[in-house]
C-alpha cells in the first residue's frame, strides 16, 4: 500500500516531513502545480488542474498498489477528483484521511468552509482585484516569520517548529481560484473517510471540522486532535498513528 500526501495552502509536499518517516508502508508527497519546481501559476490554479497534476505524479512514480489519499486543510478540495480518477485508472483506494480537512456540502465550495468574516474578506479581495484586473497572489515566508509561532491554534509553535513552519521549502505563495471551484464528495461515495479533527484550530474554526467531519465520516472514524491546525508539524507521531490506523 502506498500513502498519497496532499498538501494544504501556502505548502508544498516537503509539509509532511515528519510523518514520511512515522508512516508503516511507502508513501508519495506530492507538490500541487506552482509549488518548488511544479508547474503553474498558483494564482490561476483550479481544483481539475490540482486533480490532474497529482494523478500525473502517481503515474510518474509508477504507483500500482492500493493506495490510500491522505490530505490536509484545502489540501481536501482536489481529494474527490483524485480518488475518482485513481479508481478509472484501476486502483484500489481503500481509505481517504483527512486532517483539518475543507469538506464543502454536496457540490459546494471550498470558501464555504472559512470561517464567516474570513470568507466576506476573501469575497470583498477577490471582486476588488477583479476591479482592478488583477489576481490575488499571497504571499509566502511572511517579513516577519514570528507572526506564524501563533497562526496555527493549539498553542504557540516552539523554535524548531517555527522555524520548520517558515522553512522556504514549505511556506510558499498561493492563490485562491480554487476556492470558487464546486466540490463533489459523491464521486467518490462508499470509500470511508477517517477525519483528524484539531479541536484548538485556529485557521479552520473547529465548530466547521464538527459539521465537515459528519459529511464524509462516522462518528468512530472521527479522531480528535487536541491541538492547532498542524499535526504534521507539532505532533507528527499522533498524525502518523491516525493514518496508520
Amino acid at each position: 500500500m502506498t500513502y498519497l500526501l496532499i498538501h494544504g495552502g501556502g505548502s508544498t509536499g516537503r509539509f509532511w516531513d515528519r510523518v514520511v518517516a512515522l508512516l508503516d508502508t511507502p508513501s508519495l508527497a506530492v507538490d500541487l502545480p506552482g509549488r518548488n519546481a511544479k508547474p503553474g501559476d498558483v494564482g490561476l490554479t483550479t481544483v481539475d488542474d490540482e486533480v490532474a497534476s497529482v494523478l500525473a505524479d502517481v503515474v510518474a512514480a509508477g504507483i500500482d498498489d492500493p493506495i490510500v489519499v491522505v490530505a490536509h486543510s484545502s489540501g481536501a478540495l482536489p481529494v474527490p477528483g483524485v480518488v475518482a480518477g485513481l479508481r478509472a485508472a484501476g486502483h484500489d483506494v481503500p481509505r481517504i484521511v483527512l486532517n483539518g480537512a475543507l469538506v464543502p456540502a454536496e457540490g459546494g465550495l471550498g470558501i464555504d468552509c472559512m470561517k464567516p468574516h474570513h470568507r466576506e474578506g476573501l469575497l470583498w479581495a477577490v471582486e476588488d482585484a477583479k476591479g482592478r484586473g488583477e489576481i490575488i497572489r499571497m504571499l509566502g515566508v511572511p517579513d516577519d516569520p514570528e507572526s506564524l509561532r501563533s497562526a496555527y491554534g493549539g498553542g504557540p509553535l516552539s523554535d524548531d517548529d517555527l522555524a520548520f513552519a517558515g522553512d522556504p521549502v514549505r511556506c510558499v505563495p498561493d492563490g485562491v481560484h480554487h476556492y470558487f471551484q464546486p466540490i463533489h464528495w459523491s464521486r467518490v461515495a462508499g470509500v470511508p473517510v477517517t477525519y483528524v479533527l484539531n479541536e484548538r484550530d485556529r485557521p479552520v474554526s473547529t465548530s466547521i471540522q464538527e459539521e465537515m467531519a459528519v459529511r464524509v465520516s462516522s462518528p468512530d472514524q472521527i479522531v480528535r486532535f487536541p491541538g492547532g491546525h498542524c499535526p504534521a508539524i507539532t505532533d507528527p507521531p499522533f498524525l502518523a498513528a491516525a493514518i496508520n490506523g
